[in-house]
């Protein structure tokens, strides 16, 4: 179908509001918090599932394709159009439907920001429990989508963990409802299924999630050390004790000394790393893991630990954590955000591999993670308008992730597979768990409309592309 028709028969469908076709209108969906590929033909700005639908059933009769998108922070490529297609943005589609305080549940449409939600219930007492560092701007259609996580995970695990029900919209232009308010539904996790699939299974409308109670006591150390195999060895340390902390986060020198400058959290300019470490729950027992945990990182030769003696200061030492990679950006014209999974008694072991890989390729490389739970965050600085720097920065972050599967980790632990590690799925699954994924896949999305060249390594336009978006994070 030619794009002027496309545009006309979408502007009669959702109003001329709802529809951006101009070449500078859509050039800004092209990218993501990972890079960009090209535009789509089309953007549409739903405002509820029957909109939704609508669009679908459109796509469908038209053999369209559709690619589903929230905030556009995600750091995989999962919402960037690899061939063009309909773009759905779910920008207005940000209403919280209910908040039933007594069940401790709510249902949100995708486009609501996931700090909104726990600033809705906030003053009950309440939150939403995961927190990527994006949350002031992510929404939760978004974390579904991805399964994201943040620091806070390590306790309360990630968005799967307090995805309760969903409302999907499936190819066909079919409407489905898995789970719902209460736990253990009869039937298939279907939910489970969906969370983390990326939009190629469908496009959630409507999300039903877990509230939770704030708790009573909160404890925020931080603990700085000289030598950053100490730190590492702190974290392996913690957890042998049974003690499992809400957070615990580490940070080397490098990215500490580039938070600081930006956002003067407190950090110690001159150490070598620091963990950031939470403790929640009831006010003794939250008193006596403070002190357990102190008791640890003495043992492992920390220079100092600070706890924060105020919600503001608790507030300083997260706000250095959260604007981790913004504070990057000011020393480096572009950068690469790395997602692998490791076992966390293997830290030290992993960030000397991650340094001595930086070396080999003659790149810079800052350490920031969730430390807790083995999840790597290397972040590696570069110009992408230097073309061989780009290559390098490509061949190293593909030795990286390779290690984490090679030392029984993964390739993702919260920014999703997109485009970006496609190439990594054959040397993480078999053959069988590869096709066993594509049969599933088949039966809901059987003819890959749905955001297609993703999570799975099938499509020709997307592999030609990825190369040139692996590198992104221009800012």
């Amino acid at each position: 179908m030619k794009l002027a028709a496309l545009v006309r028969k979408l502007e009669k469908m959702l109003g001329r509001e709802a529809v951006l076709w101009q070449p500078n209108d859509v050039m800004l969906y092209e990218y993501d918090g990972l890079s960009s590929l090209r535009p789509p033909d089309v953007v549409v700005f739903p405002r509820n599932t029957v909109d939704v639908v609508r669009i679908v059933k459109f796509a469908a009769d038209h053999k369209l394709l559709v690619v589903p998108r929230g905030a556009g922070t995600g750091l995989s490529g999962g919402s960037l159009p690899c061939q063009g297609g309909i773009l759905v943005a779910f920008a207005r589609m940000k209403k919280i439907v209910e908040i039933d305080l007594e069940n401790q549940r709510a249902r949100v449409q995708p486009g609501v920001v996931n700090l909104d939600l726990s600033l809705a219930v906030s003053d009950a007492g309440y939150y939403f429990a995961p927190d990527p560092s994006s949350q002031k701007a992510c929404t939760l259609g978004g974390n579904v989508a991805e399964n994201a996580g943040g620091p806070h995970t390590l306790l309360y695990g990630v968005t799967t963990n307090h995805v309760l029900g969903l409302e999907v919209v499936l190819p066909s232009g079919e409407v489905i409802h898995t789970g719902g308010k209460f736990l253990d539904p009869l039937g298939y996790d279907l939910t489970g299924l969906f969370v983390g699939s990326e939009g190629t299974l469908g496009i959630v409308t409507e999300i039903t999630v877990r509230l939770m109670h704030k708790a009573e006591a909160v404890a925020t150390l931080l603990a700085v050390y000289d030598r950053i195999i100490d730190a590492t060895r702190t974290v392996a340390a913690i957890t042998a004790r049974g003690i499992t902390p809400a957070a615990l986060e580490m940070i080397d020198g490098f990215t500490l000394r580039a938070i600081e400058e930006a956002t003067h959290a407190g950090y110690p300019m001159d150490s070598a790393a620091v963990l950031l470490i939470e403790v929640e729950g009831l006010k003794e027992a939250v008193e006596e893991n403070a002190q357990h945990i102190e008791s640890v990182c003495q043992e492992n030769r920390v220079r100092q630990v600070r706890r924060a003696k105020s919600a503001e200061e608790r507030d300083l030492f997260w706000k250095g954590r959260k604007n981790a990679f913004g504070a990057l950006g000011r020393i480096s014209p572009s950068y690469y955000v790395q997602d692998g999974v490791i076992p966390r008694t293997r830290l030290p072991e992993m960030l000397e591999f991650i340094e001595q890989t930086a070396t080999k390729y003659g790149v810079k490389v800052g350490n920031i993670f969730h430390a807790g739970d083995g999840n790597l965050h290397p972040i590696i600085l570069f110009d992408r308008r230097d073309e061989n720097e780009s290559k390098r920065v490509r061949e190293a972050a593909a030795e990286i992730l390779a290690r984490c599967i090679d030392m029984g980790g993964s390739i993702t632990g919260e920014h999703g597979v997109g485009i970006e590690k496609i190439n990594l799925m054959p040397y993480l699954f078999s053959a069988d768990d590869l096709d066993m994924m594509r049969k599933i896949k088949e039966v809901f999305n059987p003819e890959g409309r749905f955001n297609p060249g993703k999570v799975l390594p099938t499509s020709k336009m997307c592999g030609e592309l990825r190369a040139e978006a692996s590198v992104g994070g221009v800012l």
